[in-house]
């Protein structure tokens, strides 16, 4: 099974579904999304989708406004896994700034209770890992319930040192870390081989070359995806079978890494 790791929703569903079909894809782990850069026709129309993820980045959301935010994105990511539950899966976010006992209950009720398989996907400011911990926590108490970061740009080397140290103290938490770290993508194939719990996410990746050497170092913990809309999930493929050492190793990373880690 061809399992496209990480998409956000996109609007049309039918649109989406007919990217999958396209590039062969069989099911895909669909996240929330605020902005929908897909109804862009130009520039304009696009910096406008983004001005309200901007916004919220600035933290010019307050809490409440940020939570309510957020759980409407999980209901539109509902009511697609309602209509479509044969093609995707779900992963849900958890909004920063709530304590331990706050991030549990959300994760409980707005992760757990709605079948979402993870938690995802969190976007830290630079500086701002030290907020992860309670999330981190909370998916420690669900056993096996894996937590997407973004890990490009705006976060830096030494956020993912930080986040690196967090998958030390909650080994039982699996942890994907989005886009290989950008530009530090060498720095994460390192961190992985030295974490047993951490996880390659190839979408967006800086180089051919950060692919290439993590399907080679660590093809079992290595996971295709595109990040539709911002990616292609057919041009995703192509580059996984391009790269890939060997036919086995396509097969885990196209599919048989991620099923084994939601299963």
């Amino acid at each position: 099974m061809i399992i496209d790791s990480h998409e956000h929703v996109i609007l049309p569903t039918e649109k989406q579904l007919g990217n999958m079909d396209k590039a062969g894809v069989d099911k895909t782990i669909l996240f929330t999304t605020t902005p929908h850069p897909e109804k862009a026709h130009n520039l304009a129309e696009f910096e406008q989708e983004f001005q309200s993820l901007n916004v919220i980045l600035s933290g010019h959301f307050n809490k409440e406004e940020r939570c309510r935010n957020v759980k409407q994105t999980i209901d539109e990511l509902r009511q697609v896994l309602k209509t479509h539950s044969d093609r995707f899966y779900g992963f849900g976010m958890v909004p920063f700034s709530l304590t331990d006992g706050e991030t549990a209950a959300w994760v409980a009720e707005n992760i757990v209770s709605n079948g979402l398989k993870g938690i995802g996907e969190i976007s830290p400011a630079g500086g701002t890992v030290k907020l992860l911990s309670p999330i981190f926590k909370a998916a420690s108490q669900y056993g096996r319930l894996p937590v997407w970061l973004h890990t490009f740009h705006p976060v830096t080397r030494d956020d993912i040192m930080e986040i690196a140290a967090l998958c030390g103290q909650f080994p039982n938490v699996p942890v994907i870390f989005g886009h290989m770290g950008g530009v530090n993508w060498l720095d994460v194939i390192h961190l992985a081989k030295e974490h047993p719990n951490v996880y390659l996410d190839l979408s967006a990746t800086f180089t051919v070359f950060a692919p290439r050497f993590a399907m080679q170092e660590l093809p079992e913990r290595t996971l295709f995806s595109s990040d539709a809309p911002y990616g292609d999930p057919l041009l995703s493929k192509k580059m996984v079978e391009q790269l890939s050492p060997s036919r086995e190793v396509t097969e885990r990373v196209l599919g048989g890494n991620i099923l084994e880690l939601l299963m």
